[in-house]
C-alpha cells in the first residue's frame, strides 16, 4: 500500500482523525465527541480549548490501537477545523482562558466611527482588550483552533494562511497580516508579536515533535503541512476548483462558495477568503445558523418523530425527511426568511414565515424551512455569479443535510442545475488530506489531487416543472420579502433595541 495520509477535523461538535490513502478513499475513521460550549452567561459560547487537544491525542490513540497497520503508513497530516474561535496563549503555548467560540455571542464597546462598526463589535479579540485587560497583557500569542492544534504538534506558532478566517487583522487580498494603520489592524487590534508566523497551503508547518508523540503516538519528525479552514477544505474536497462551479455546505452555518483566481467580494466589506489551494479565493457567501434550523425544528417540533424514531431504531432525521415527499413544492405558499441573525449588509433582518393558511401542518413547516436555505443560498449564488462574472453550471454538495437524497433533489429543482454529492461525508477531512497529498509531492498539482481522490457518487437532475414552480416563487416572492418587511423591522428594533442598534 502508498504512504497514507492523516486529516485532523476538528469541528464544534466533535474532532475526527481521518485516514485516506492516495487516491483518496477513507480508509479508517474515528471520532471523538464533545459538548460545543458552554455558557456561564446569557450569549456567551465558550470551551476548554483543551478539549481540541485531548480529543485529537484520544483520536489517534484509537487509530494506532484499532489500525496498527494503517497508523504505521501515514506519510504526513494536515489539520483543519473551524473558523473564528480565539484562544490566548502563554508561551508555552497553554491557555490563559477557555476559548470564546464562533458561536459567542457578546458584543465589544464601538471604538472607531466606521461604516463597519458591526465588525468592530463583532470582534472577541476587541472584547477582550476592554474588558481582560490582563489575560491580554499575559496574551503570547493569539490563535485559531488550527494554530492551537499545529502548535501543539510541531511546537511552533505557525498557521496557514488559508485559516485565517475571523474577527482578525488579516489582508486577505494580499494573503498576510494587515500592516499597522489598515482599516483592519484598525478594527481588530492585535500587537503584531502576538500574531503567528504563516505559510501558504502545501508548505510544512513544522513536523512532530518528541512530546506530541508521546501524547499521540505519532511519531516524532512527522510532517505537518499547512492546509486550510473546515470550510475551504470542504470546498476543495467537494472538487470545486473553478468558478463554473460551487460548492454546497448544508451545516450549522450553510454557505455557498466556489473557486477563484480572482480576489472578488460578493458582499462589500466581507472578503473572500484565501482558499486552501495556492493563489485561489473562495468567494463565500453564509446562512448563520444553516441547517441548525433543522436542529431547531426537530426540537421544537419534532417530538413526535424522537419517539418513533426510537422506537424503529433510526435517526429521527430519516423520519423528517419522509415529511418533505408528504408536502408539494413551494410548500403550497408558506414561505420562510431564514434570517436568524443580524448580518453586516442587514442588521436589522429577522427570520419570518408567511403565507399560513388552515391546510398548513408540521410538514409544511419542516419543507418551508429546508426550502427558505435553498433560496438564501440561491440569493448568495446570484451573487458570487455576478461578481466572478461566470454561470455557475454545476453544484458540489456536503456537509450533514447532504446525506438526505430529498434534500438534495429539492436543492436540485430550486436551483435548476445538477447537483452532485461526494463519495465520502468526510469532505473536509478530505479536502485537508489534498492539501497533505500535494505538499508531500504524492501528486503533482492540485487538479491531479482531485482528479484522483474525489469522487461522486449520486447525481441529482432538477425536474423541469418543480423547477418552474421555484423560480416563480424565488423572484416573484421571495426576493422582494427582506425589502417588504424591513420597515416593520426597523420598528421592531426601535421599540425592542433587539437586534440591538450600532449609534
Amino acid at each position: 500500500m502508498s504512504a497514507l495520509l492523516l486529516a485532523i477535523d476538528c469541528g464544534t461538535q466533535s474532532l475526527r482523525a481521518l485516514i485516506f490513502d492516495g487516491e483518496g478513499h477513507l480508509l479508517a475513521r474515528e471520532k471523538v465527541a464533545y459538548e460545543p460550549y458552554f455558557s456561564d452567561q446569557p450569549g456567551w459560547a465558550e470551551q476548554d480549548a483543551e478539549i481540541y487537544w485531548q480529543s485529537l491525542c484520544e483520536a489517534c490513540a484509537n487509530l494506532k490501537t484499532r489500525q496498527p497497520e494503517l497508523f504505521s503508513q501515514i506519510a504526513g497530516l494536515a489539520v483543519t477545523a473551524q473558523r473564528n474561535t480565539v484562544i490566548n496563549v502563554d508561551s508555552a503555548g497553554v491557555p490563559l482562558r477557555p476559548a470564546i467560540t464562533w458561536l459567542d455571542q457578546r458584543k465589544a464597546e464601538r471604538r472607531a466611527k466606521l461604516a463597519v462598526a458591526i465588525l468592530q463589535k463583532e470582534a472577541k479579540i476587541n472584547w477582550l482588550r476592554q474588558h481582560q485587560q490582563e489575560i491580554w497583557k499575559r496574551t503570547h500569542k493569539v490563535l485559531q483552533v488550527s494554530a492551537f492544534l499545529n502548535q501543539r504538534l510541531t511546537g511552533e506558532f505557525r498557521d496557514s494562511v488559508a485559516s485565517q478566517i475571523g474577527h482578525v487583522p488579516f489582508d486577505n487580498k494580499k494573503r498576510r497580516w494587515s500592516p499597522p494603520g489598515d482599516f483592519k489592524s484598525v478594527l481588530f487590534k492585535v500587537e503584531s508579536e502576538k500574531l503567528v508566523d504563516l505559510v501558504e497551503p502545501g508548505e510544512e508547518l513544522g513536523s512532530v515533535s518528541a512530546e506530541a508523540e508521546a501524547a499521540t503516538g505519532l511519531p516524532a519528525g512527522l510532517p505537518v503541512i499547512a492546509a486550510g479552514s473546515d470550510k475551504g477544505c470542504e470546498t476543495l474536497g467537494t472538487g470545486c476548483l473553478e468558478c463554473s462551479a460551487a460548492s454546497l455546505s448544508f451545516g450549522t452555518t450553510a454557505t455557498v462558495q466556489t473557486a477563484s483566481r480572482r480576489y472578488v467580494e460578493p458582499i462589500r466589506f466581507m472578503p473572500a477568503y484565501v482558499a486552501p489551494v495556492p493563489g485561489f479565493y473562495n468567494p463565500e457567501v453564509q446562512i448563520f445558523r444553516g441547517y441548525w434550523m433543522t436542529s431547531w425544528f426537530k426540537k421544537e417540533f419534532g417530538s413526535r418523530e424522537m419517539v418513533q424514531a426510537q422506537q424503529e431504531g433510526i435517526a429521527p432525521e430519516e423520519l423528517l425527511n419522509r415529511l418533505l415527499r408528504t408536502v408539494p413544492p413551494g410548500s403550497m405558499g408558506l414561505m420562510l426568511q431564514p434570517f436568524w441573525g443580524p448580518g453586516l449588509k442587514m442588521p436589522e433582518a429577522k427570520g419570518a414565515m408567511i403565507g399560513f393558511g388552515d391546510i398548513h401542518n408540521r410538514a409544511h413547516m419542516y419543507r418551508a424551512v429546508i426550502e427558505g436555505l435553498g433560496y438564501a443560498l440561491l440569493d448568495g449564488l446570484a451573487r458570487i455569479e455576478a461578481v466572478c462574472k461566470t454561470p455557475v453550471k454545476k453544484l458540489y454538495v456536503s456537509g450533514g443535510g447532504s446525506q438526505s437524497d430529498d434534500i438534495c433533489q429539492i436543492t436540485a429543482d430550486m436551483f435548476n442545475r445538477p447537483v452532485y454529492r461526494g463519495e465520502t461525508s468526510e469532505a473536509s477531512g478530505l479536502g485537508a488530506a489534498i492539501v497533505a497529498a500535494v505538499g508531500l509531492g504524492l501528486h503533482p498539482d492540485f487538479p491531479a489531487a482531485v482528479a484522483a481522490m474525489v469522487r461522486h457518487e449520486r447525481e441529482f437532475l432538477p425536474d423541469p416543472e418543480r423547477a418552474k414552480i421555484y423560480q416563480q416563487l424565488y423572484n416573484r416572492v421571495y426576493r422582494r420579502m427582506y425589502k417588504t418587511l424591513r420597515p416593520l423591522y426597523n420598528e421592531i428594533r426601535e421599540i425592542l433595541n433587539y437586534p440591538e442598534k450600532v449609534e
